[in-house]
């Protein structure tokens, strides 16, 4: 697949398991965290494939270096979770190889659920992911399915900070991948200490330890939190009832795989 580098050709990245978290930070000038889903410990063994899928914060303040670490990266395809009043102006123009998809997760308008979870902390969690997989799984159908069925080359999604929107879809691409539940935990938590930047860079306070604190008194962590939501739900059955095919499936699963020895 263009854009994707195999195991052999990573092997000069470091450790591919997925405690080699810091292996998988991409610098793209402007962004903040973005890494890539490549190297991850699958349950069958094995490892995700390198230059596939990228996870990140927006991608509209990308510089024009930036831009072309994302061209040089094999990126051709960004998908946009955000919804349509976060959008601004991009800092740069966006190279013409590379399609924008926008598939916004949040379902905004239906005030009955936002009213609960944006008036707290929570939605600054994975408490809310399952509530939302509940209400509205066509959502993250869609998404899941952008991503298995774009073009060739690889593939960035995004949300606004790269955390809970992009850690949910990360979440279900690696859920069906068949990687490590751990792993996916782990990959989350890495949020933190990449957004202490983008805090630094706006004079804003680092929200992570309030999080932490919040989620210690609901007697929990955001670890445990998927860790416990991957070990009650099929994440594939959900997925298939809200729209997803078992093509979609397969196609993502090419994607993001290592081929396998013959």
């Amino acid at each position: 697949m263009e854009g994707a580098w195999s195991a052999d050709e990573a092997r000069g990245r470091g450790d591919l398991g997925w405690g080699a978290m810091a292996d998988r930070d991409l610098g793209w000038r402007g962004t903040y965290n973005a890494r890539d889903l490549g190297g991850l410990a699958l349950r069958g063994g094995g490892v995700t494939r390198w230059g596939a899928i990228v996870r990140s914060d927006s991608m509209q303040g990308l510089e024009a270096r930036g831009w072309e670490e994302v061209e040089a990266h094999g990126i051709r395809t960004v998908i946009d979770l955000r919804s349509e009043h976060e959008i601004g102006a991009d800092v740069a123009p966006r190279p013409g190889s590379i399609e924008t998809v926008n598939i916004p997760l949040d379902v905004t308008e239906d005030r009955e659920f936002w009213d609960v979870w944006e008036s707290g902390p929570q939605f600054a969690t994975p408490l809310y992911y399952r509530p939302h997989l509940e209400r509205f799984p066509r959502r993250s159908a869609a998404a899941i399915r952008a991503i298995a069925t774009a073009a060739p080359g690889g593939v960035a999604f995004h949300c606004q900070g790269g955390r809970d929107r992009a850690g949910q879809i990360s979440m279900l691409v690696l859920a069906l991948a068949g990687v490590e539940p751990a792993a996916i935990a782990a990959d989350y938590a890495r949020s933190d200490e990449r957004l202490r930047r983008l805090y630094l860079a706006r004079g804003d306070e680092d929200e992570a330890p309030k999080i932490a604190a919040f989620l210690r008194e609901q007697g929990t962590s955001a670890t445990a939190l998927i860790v416990d939501l991957l070990a009650d739900l099929d994440v594939e059955a959900t997925l298939l009832a809200a729209g997803l095919t078992a093509a979609d499936v397969a196609a993502l699963r090419r994607r993001l795989l290592e081929p396998q020895p013959t």
